[in-house]
């Protein structure tokens, strides 16, 4: 047999078609390992940290407040309801994001407050006169926590300083600088008149001008 026969014979498959075989194969096996790869790094990527909005920090403190208020006085632990506050501070100082933390800073002694007086008047409804009943309660224990108060606000400080709190100032301070200084452009000159030669005004001849 000759070597043109072996080469045309139908069993064989000619070296062109298995390289050929070899290429189509080799770039799709190449996209599913890259597209495994992809996938489990996708799934395997960490996610950020919890952050929490001004309001949400806000929330935080207010309802760690009240919780352990209300627990404090069914317990008859005053200590529980200053160190829940300090608690809910430090948490929402450190989740806090920077660009809200001046919000966070402002409010822990009206939140304070509040959560004080929440918790006084859910403990005292049904207890004789609750006008008299809620004003002794918010003093009396205004009295005996407000050395945690002191140390909420403290540590909230403490804390968002070096978290951006410095910038957040600054940011407020050139916003109030511009509406200022707005202010004063817009109440410097509150009629103005148009007298520019292409105005109709300038252009209509007056009455005591000859012509």
């Amino acid at each position: 047999m000759s070597t043109s026969t072996a080469r045309d014979a139908p069993g064989d498959t000619p070296p062109t078609h298995r390289g050929a075989g070899r290429r189509r194969g080799g770039p799709q096996r190449r996209s599913r390992a890259s597209g495994g790869r992809a996938s489990g790094s996708r799934s395997a990527a960490p996610t950020g940290p919890v952050t929490l909005t001004g309001r949400g920090g806000i929330v935080v403190v207010f309802g760690t407040a009240v919780l352990c208020g209300l627990l404090s006085r069914w317990l008859d632990m005053p200590l529980l309801a200053g160190a829940g506050f300090t608690v809910g501070c430090v948490l929402a100082a450190l989740a806090t994001r920077p660009a809200d933390l001046l919000a966070l800073a402002v409010s822990p002694p009206l939140v304070f407050f509040l959560a004080t007086l929440v918790a006084v008047l859910v403990t005292t409804v049904g207890q004789g006169s609750l006008l008299r009943g809620v004003a002794v309660g918010v003093l009396t224990a205004l009295a005996g926590t407000a050395p945690w108060l002191f140390l909420g606000t403290l540590l909230v400080l403490l804390i968002t300083l070096p978290r951006g709190l410095p910038t957040n100032v600054r940011e407020l301070r050139d916003k109030l600088a511009g509406v200022r200084l707005f202010e004063e452009e817009e109440n410097e000159n509150p009629v103005r008149w148009d007298e520019s030669p292409s105005s109709p005004a300038a252009r209509a001849p007056r009455h005591g001008d000859a012509d």
